[in-house]
């Protein structure tokens, strides 16, 4: 397993919930290569969408802008190593 410590930058996620985020993200830098950014969000997607359920949306690089609406809860940023890693569930609104 991964020695780095993750950086939380920004979060509104339960606790149990950040913990299992910061551990999929440190087995998936363990899994892939650390360039392989797509691998590795792929890889923490489906293990939220498999124990939170479907919907679930990660981004994982060194650099890039976004701008999304999530579910109340379900937000988290982080570094950890090299990479910046931004997990959210999606949510819909009405115009």
């Amino acid at each position: 397993m991964l020695e780095g410590k993750a950086v939380i930058e920004d979060t509104d996620m339960p606790l149990k919930m950040q913990i299992q985020a910061m551990a999929s993200a440190s087995e998936a830098l363990d899994l892939y290569d650390v360039l392989d950014c797509t691998s590795i969000a792929t890889h923490i997607k489906k293990e939220f969408d498999t124990k939170y359920g479907c919907g679930w949306q990660c981004v994982v690089g060194s650099s890039f802008g976004c701008f999304f609406t999530h579910s109340k809860g379900t937000f988290m940023y982080f570094t950890l190593e090299t990479l910046n890693f931004l997990i959210f569930k999606g949510a819909s609104y009405l115009i």
